[in-house]
């Protein structure tokens, strides 16, 4: 492993991330090649229909998640914005306050706008008796009402699921039915982190989820069988919602010559992948978790236009950028096997996107928290060398141990 004298906290965040471990060439379809996407109506966004939920909404939307002004969420909502995404365990709780006290209790636009939130069950809660996890998905979702202001949500999701067990879970699909039925959510669904592409075949045939919350960004271009799925999906009435389309990880920051920084600290990287997100029309809508008005400003545009500009393309089709996409965690689990003690590797990694990309070092302890010891990052105490390994080049060695810097 990296000498822990090497690195600090300041010198982490205040360059870069680390080297790539190794380099792939990945060949892509030329940009020209692809359908061109319309524009919307001159002065309007952009509106796709989320599934069969009916709800039509501007294809970019609002990931609370990391912000923390209530300006921001107000500034989003007079900017056109009309999808929120929250969850219970964001800010712990303070996200749905937030969201609950700008948008229904300020501006009264409760039936102006889609607000998407979800229950988190941990882990190592999640082999609890049927009746134990009905309970807390029903103590849960009344907090979350309570905070958000509101009798009922919109969507509600069953956070992170990333195996068929849960998804299946007789006591998962009982509440979520219930909760629908008694009109605390007009509709249900689930996000997914990992193992995406068989969660959401899975879904399919289940046949009792409307809506899905899917990463989708440009590291996954060349996961064919992926996107094919959410074409499927799409068409069998589930909608759509895409996260982490900006690929906010390291990799856009590590071994990038002078040259090319001009593309990596501008606006550019955000609405090309924003833009390369969305033009894929079985997606309804991204939620790109902007903290600033900056941000926010950028982002936006990309709701009335998915044409790409000329810098965009030479961003997107640039050599080096498709190179450097071997340093993003696709939370594929192939590495899994490689890891001699077993931890939840895809997991920790997005812990690590969490605390090193989104500066948000909350949601990474919680998301390691919410694992078991032995599937930790305690696990790995006793490790002198990192044997895991990463079939896109992906140095997993380095990510733990500037997740531990980061939140030592």
């Amino acid at each position: 492993m990296t000498d822990r004298k090497t690195l600090n906290r300041r010198k982490f965040l205040g360059t870069t991330a680390g080297a790539v471990a190794g380099v792939l060439t990945l060949g892509r379809p030329s940009l020209s090649e692809e359908k061109e996407r319309p524009q919307g109506k001159p002065g309007e966004p952009i509106t796709r229909t989320l599934g069969r939920t009916g709800y039509k909404i501007p294809i970019v939307s609002m990931g609370v998640m990391n912000a923390d002004n209530p300006e921001l969420v107000r500034r989003a909502y007079e900017a056109g914005i009309r999808h929120f995404d929250t969850a219970n365990v964001y800010q712990r709780g303070r996200n749905e306050e937030m969201v609950g006290r700008v948008l229904v209790e300020e501006l009264k636009a409760r039936d102006r706008v889609v607000i998407a939130t979800k229950i988190n069950i941990f882990p190592q809660q999640r082999n609890a008796p049927a009746a134990e996890i009905k309970d807390m998905h029903r103590k849960r979702l009344e907090e979350s009402l309570r905070r958000l202001k509101t009798d009922y949500v919109d969507i509600l999701y069953s956070h992170d699921v990333s195996d068929l067990a849960w998804l299946k879970n007789p006591a998962v699909v009982e509440s979520l039915l219930e909760f629908k039925e008694q009109k605390k959510a007009r509709f249900i669904g689930f996000s997914t982190h990992q193992n995406m592409n068989e969660v959401i075949k899975a879904a399919m045939e289940m046949k009792i989820h409307d809506v899905v919350l899917t990463s989708l960004n440009y590291s996954l271009y060349d996961y064919t069988e992926y996107l094919e799925t959410l074409k499927k999906a799409a068409a069998q009435g589930l909608g759509l919602v895409a996260m982490k389309t900006q690929c906010q990880q390291a990799w856009y920051r590590e071994s990038v010559p002078a040259e090319m920084r001009r593309f990596y600290e501008g606006p550019i990287i955000h609405s090309a992948l924003l833009k390369w997100a969305l033009r894929h029309e079985f997606i309804t809508t991204a939620v790109p978790g902007f903290t600033t008005f900056e941000q926010l400003n950028a982002d936006m545009p990309v709701a009335y236009n998915l044409e790409y500009t000329e810098e965009e393309k030479k961003f997107l089709e640039d050599r080096l950028v498709r190179q450097q996409m071997a340093a993003v965690c696709r939370a594929c689990g192939q590495c899994q096997p490689t890891c001699p003690r077993g931890v939840d590797l895809p997991t920790i990694l997005r812990a690590h996107m969490y605390a090193a990309s989104y500066g948000n070092f909350y949601q990474a302890r919680e998301t390691l928290d919410g694992l078991e010891s032995s599937r930790s990052i305690k696990a790995c105490a006793d490790c002198e060398r990192c044997a895991a390994r990463c079939v896109r080049g992906v140095n997993i060695a380095r990510r733990l141990e500037e997740l531990r810097i980061l939140l030592a």
